[in-house]
């Protein structure tokens, strides 16, 4: 249900708030965050595709950025019934769906759960599918205690991971020789913050521990695969290398010496990429 020009509501009572920008007559285009962001951090690539005569939408996972926070809920399926909640509320179709990190989990996992029949296109950029977590049918996945070292620093201080997260590994400006943007990590920590504890919080167990295999089988439109072959959030031989593996139609362009953060640090060359698969 719709009730103003930017929120939704969902079935269960969750206010989504989303962007809608570019031409209401151009093609579809659905951008699904990442963890524990907001549709701001879309921003370079919406403003770009708005710009080539796309309409560009974007909302705030529930639980996240200007969304309501919600006790319950804060898992895939939820994050992918929102997702269908957005797109069927304004009446969306041929829609070219991109998720990047947590958010390439939603789109997979939307697939899985409501098909493409409104889907045109599908672009994965470093994404968590197929599974994050180590499992002893997925021994190429991060230890348990990976995410758990996540939580206890998050519950210990969480205003302090949100800093050293993107000072850090998410636009690897911990690697040699590397020069550290304020500017970069000051706008994650805002859009990290705005979200609700609980929900991010919960949100790290839906990140790492979804199997999303099964959802993977059922991609059947033009997949776009983008990661960074040095992203040390999501490494792409779990990640990237294997959602091709589970997609073989799918293109994979790898960024090399690319962070976790591309859609920031690679912006120029995402922006073609996506708009060159956009019109292919």
């Amino acid at each position: 249900m719709k009730t103003s020009p930017n929120t939704i509501i969902t079935k269960d009572g969750v206010s989504l708030y989303y962007k809608d920008w570019g031409p209401k007559d151009g093609p579809v285009v659905t951008l699904s965050h990442g963890w524990p962001l907001s549709a701001d951090s879309w921003e370079n690539q919406a403003f770009f595709l708005a710009n080539h005569g796309f309409r560009v939408v974007a909302h705030d996972r529930r639980g996240h950025g200007r969304s309501s926070q919600p006790w319950d809920g804060n898992d895939m399926d939820h994050y992918a019934d929102d997702l269908a909640a957005v797109i069927e509320a304004l009446d969306l179709r041929d829609v070219s769906m991109f998720g990047f990190s947590t958010g390439g989990g939603e789109v997979a996992r939307y697939v899985g759960r409501h098909g493409t029949s409104r889907v045109a296109r599908i672009g994965l950029i470093s994404a968590v599918p197929p599974l994050m977590v180590q499992t002893p049918d997925n021994p190429g996945g991060l230890p348990v205690k990976v995410f758990d070292d996540i939580r206890a620093a998050f519950v210990e201080n969480r205003s302090k991971l949100f800093r050293d997260i993107p000072s850090g590994p998410f636009y690897n400006f911990n690697r040699p020789g590397a020069t550290l943007d304020p500017g970069l990590v000051e706008f994650w920590w805002a859009q990290g913050m705005q979200g609700g504890f609980k929900n991010t919080y919960d949100s790290i167990k839906a990140f790492s521990e979804t199997d999303f295999r099964e959802d993977l089988k059922k991609f059947d439109r033009p997949t776009l695969i983008v990661h960074g072959s040095d992203d040390q959030v999501v490494p792409i031989d779990a990640a990237g290398r294997a959602s091709k593996t589970l997609v073989p139609h799918a293109v994979l362009k790898v960024y090399e010496g690319a962070p976790h953060g591309l859609t920031d640090t690679h912006k120029d060359r995402l922006n073609r990429d996506m708009l060159e698969f956009l019109q292919s």
